[in-house]
């Protein structure tokens, strides 16, 4: 006779073109079993062959959850299918995953090898259900990223505009071309700020929110909506090292026996648009705020290294960022201070 199952298990690896997916599940007696893989097409095609073949191998009569990582966009298409037909799904932070993947007996890293440990981390662990990101989210998103991109566009436009010119003979045509151009770009990034502001606007909460992630020294108006953006509110994160570890601010270390070990960096395994968008406000927080000139100061003196040094601020306005939000305390400069006249107030 066949025992009850807890649990069944879609564990996804996502990649930018494919689906590398597991299958497991667990009987009554806490027993896990990993008992099928397959891989699918990243695109509704294949999104519609995964549901059909887990449905296949799975019993309908038991719990099923689909279960994968935050990586980047290239999981959301797949995740806003599932909850749209109603499948249970969970998104997960990468960082968990990692950790868990360490614990297993398993050598070698694999597409394979991680989907099965993706699906035996949805077995064994309890896990929230994921919840699509409010509409407001989803533009700023778009609208923060296409800024972005104008952005890297104008500056090659310039240099080529200072290319032409410098030329022996520049040619005219191509420089006012190259000027339209330009005066196009500046064009649409005002227009995009304009789109930004709005958004904020039309949405009482997120416009509180940005209120107060603005009195931190050195993010603005635009830095906190790419901040709020990409982690949809901060949907998916629980703590300030989960965070971290989301924009890809966490440090990886490469040791290996007594022989070999090497310098600790930055992951950069997260998501790239928030590592971008905290350099300027950490340059503008060493100039102006004395706490973190004095983290920038501190590392520096450690090793030298400036980059490091500003990474390490990026990071703290970051997860300064998620505090204020969570707590909805404003910045406060003389924080410390006044947390240590508290503890005096209370002891005495």
């Amino acid at each position: 006779m066949m025992k009850r199952l807890l649990k069944q298990v879609v564990g996804i690896d996502v990649a930018q073109k494919e689906l590398v997916v597991s299958l497991g599940n667990m009987n009554e007696d806490a027993l896990s079993n990993v008992y099928a893989s397959k891989i699918f097409l990243n695109n509704e095609k294949g999104f519609m062959a995964l549901v059909l073949w887990v449905k296949k191998q799975t019993l309908e009569e038991f719990p099923l959850k689909y279960v994968m990582e935050a990586t980047g966009v290239y999981h959301e298409s797949l995740a806003y299918f599932l909850s749209n037909n109603t499948y249970q799904v969970s998104v997960v932070m990468p960082n968990k995953i990692t950790n868990f993947f360490k614990t297993l007996e398993i050598k070698t890293v694999t597409d394979k090898s991680m989907a099965e440990a993706i699906t035996l981390f949805g077995l064994e662990k309890t896990l929230d259900n994921w919840v699509q990101p409010k509409k407001v989210f989803r533009e700023l998103r778009q609208i923060t990223r296409e800024r972005d991109q104008l952005i890297v566009e104008r500056t090659m436009l310039k240099n080529q505009l200072h290319a032409e010119q410098v030329e022996a003979y520049p040619s005219v045509k191509t420089v006012t071309r190259i000027k339209d151009r330009i005066k196009m770009a500046n064009k649409q990034l005002n227009e995009t700020m304009v789109e930004i502001n709005e958004s904020i606007k039309k949405d009482v909460e997120l416009n509180q929110a940005i209120a107060l992630i603005t009195t931190i020294p050195g993010i603005g108006v635009l830095t906190s909506a790419v901040i709020m953006a990409e982690t949809n509110g901060f949907e998916l994160i629980r703590s300030t090292s989960q965070l971290s570890s989301y924009a890809g601010f966490d440090v990886k270390e490469k040791e290996s026996g007594t022989s070999v070990k090497g310098k600790p960096r930055i992951s950069k395994r997260g998501n790239r648009h928030l590592r971008k968008a905290m350099h300027m406000p950490a340059l503008a927080a060493i100039r102006h705020s004395e706490r973190y000139k004095a983290i920038f100061v501190r590392i520096l003196s450690r090793n030298g290294i400036k980059m490091k040094a500003t990474v390490a601020v990026q990071r703290k306005l970051l997860e300064m960022a998620y505090t204020i939000y969570k707590t909805k305390i404003p910045y406060q400069v003389n924080y410390l201070q006044i947390q240590r006249e508290n503890e005096l107030v209370l002891n005495s």
